[in-house]
């Protein structure tokens, strides 16, 4: 039987956050979550109390939690070690777990060896997002030390019915439909590890108000092992077509696409096989409901059910087409 706990979540309409909210209400527990007010894409389940502030401001924090305490904490809206600081700063002695969300970026590309274990050396020098990760894990390591009770949880690539696993978003569907080629970078088959934002809540709320946890990093991610050509592939088949995949170094897509470049050639492109004892120590029994193809089937049917959904970066298929070497008519 589940103990009710009192959870406070830093965030709470993000893709995992708004996952996490959910399955801790369906588990019985008091949520209260802070954010700004802003989202409606993920509005916060009947049930929870919202609080709305600036979560990177400690005065704002303090003002509207007055002297409460929770049980466990959890911050989704952590990217450098100044933003943690802050939850340090105001959450000492309030909590019995801080549980930073942080991510599997933040490892050592290519991996020294496989799977991936939660010790494996991290580094990011080029790359800000899991830079400021690694910031931000290194200042809550040093804070636990000195007593403040800090669990990292670090996801894979985690998706929600309303997001696409592509860089390229709904354009390159739409591609897809037309029967255009969508570019894959490398060879497409390097193995990648995407999760559903509902299966890595029923992973992350069992974590909350555990003691075992506390001083622990540890994985969530799918046990399904998936190349970046059979996602394209799933996305396609959920579409309701064949894809026609060209592919091209993650280098020349980065020189006709800049934003895409360093994703691609830091993160993308390295293949990825994480290690889950921890993970099924602590939360012995858990098993995906989703694989990648029901995955992609409920995503694409979220945007097909709207209209306004499916935009189209005219910059980016115009891209795509110089890329694939495709002759646009003048």
């Amino acid at each position: 039987m589940t103990i009710p706990l009192r959870l406070l979540f830093l965030g709470g309409t993000g893709v995992i956050s708004s996952a996490c909210v959910r399955e801790a209400v369906a588990a019985g527990h008091d949520v209260t979550v802070v954010n700004r007010g802003l989202s409606t894409t993920r509005p916060v389940p009947a049930g929870v109390r919202t609080l709305v502030a600036d979560a990177r401001d400690a005065d704002a924090l303090r003002t509207v939690l007055g002297d409460e305490r929770f049980d466990s904490v959890a911050s989704f809206i952590g990217y450098s070690a100044a933003d943690v600081a802050t939850d340090v700063e105001v959450f000492s002695g309030r909590t019995d777990q801080y549980v930073f969300v942080s991510t599997c970026s933040v490892y050592e590309h290519p991996a020294a060896v496989l799977p991936i274990r939660e010790s494996a050396a991290r580094s990011a020098p080029r790359f800000e997002y899991p830079a400021g990760k690694i910031a931000a894990e290194t200042y809550l390591e040093t804070a636990h030390r000195a007593g403040f009770p800090v669990t990292v949880v670090r996801p894979s690539h985690v998706y929600d019915r309303t997001t696409l696993p592509l860089l390229a978003g709904w354009t390159a569907v739409e591609r897809m439909r037309q029967g255009r080629p969508v570019v894959v970078h490398g060879d497409g088959t390097s193995l990648w590890n995407l999760m559903h934002a509902d299966d890595f809540a029923r992973a992350f709320v069992p974590l909350l108000g555990s003691a075992h946890a506390v001083g622990e990093a540890v994985h969530i991610t799918s046990s399904e092992l998936v190349t970046w050509d059979g996602i394209h592939e799933a996305v396609g088949r959920a579409a309701g077509v064949r894809p026609t995949l060209v592919h091209r170094s993650s280098e020349d897509v980065g020189r006709v696409v800049d934003w895409m470049g360093l994703v691609l050639q830091e993160d993308f492109r390295h293949t990825v096989i994480y290690d889950r004892t921890r993970l099924e120590q602590l939360v012995p029994g858990f098993r995906e409901r989703y694989d990648v193809a029901r995955g992609m089937r409920e995503s694409v049917a979220w945007f097909d059910a709207e209209p306004s959904r499916r935009t189209v970066d005219a910059g980016l298929d115009e891209a795509f087409d110089e890329l694939a070497g495709v002759r646009v008519p003048q």
